[in-house]
């Protein structure tokens, strides 16, 4: 039976999230990160794709992304396909590098936005990369190739001119700081009680 297509129409929000095949690295080093981040502002340019949030782990990453007018499918290949040949060439390797399709999850805006950026900057910490928000701040590492890079206000990550942040900061303004302190703060001891 052959798989269903996506949910997708130009300006969809979309959580995305890709793992290595076997739960494996998809990133050696810096200069993995690199090229995977700098894939995904080329392709979010030429796609018309919008970057809210993402979190790169070393087996998987997650977007918080605005699908353009060429769809979310168009977006994906271009960053996936070009990533794992590039990734492969590399590290002198073949095969998949990525488990399946990506999994993406089609989004209600009004209440999921600010829960769905805080979760996904609290993913270091969740997945046990590190152990406190004082850690957190200083995930990912400086990449040493590029340096200076700005940083996000959110949770002091790494921003790269194709991450949409402005957007996100109206949002939290909008629905004000208590309820975004509130949100980081849930998804903290929701953390704490299932390490």
């Amino acid at each position: 039976m052959p798989r269903g297509a996506r949910l997708d129409a130009p300006g969809s929000l979309h959580h995305v999230m890709v793992r290595g095949v076997e739960r494996t690295a998809i990133v050696f080093d810096d200069e993995d990160r690199l090229d995977f981040l700098n894939r995904i502002g080329k392709a979010a340019e030429k796609t018309g794709t919008v970057i809210y949030a993402w979190a790169q782990m070393n087996n998987h990453a997650h977007l918080l992304l605005r699908s353009g007018s060429a769809g979310l499918p168009t977006f994906m290949r271009k960053v996936l396909t070009g990533y794992s040949v590039s990734f492969n060439n590399r590290h002198h390797r073949t095969g998949h590098l990525f488990q399946n399709r990506y999994k993406s999850i089609l989004c209600e805006e009004e209440p999921y936005f600010i829960k769905l950026v805080s979760y996904i900057h609290l993913n270091p910490l969740r997945a046990g990369l590190v152990t406190s928000l004082e850690e957190l701040e200083r995930y990912p590492k400086r990449l040493r190739d590029v340096d200076p890079l700005p940083k996000n206000l959110i949770l002091n990550n790494i921003v790269m001119c194709w991450n949409n942040v402005s957007s996100v900061l109206e949002e939290a303004r909008n629905c004000g700081k208590q309820q975004l302190i509130c949100s980081l703060l849930a998804t903290v001891m929701l953390l704490a009680k299932n390490p």
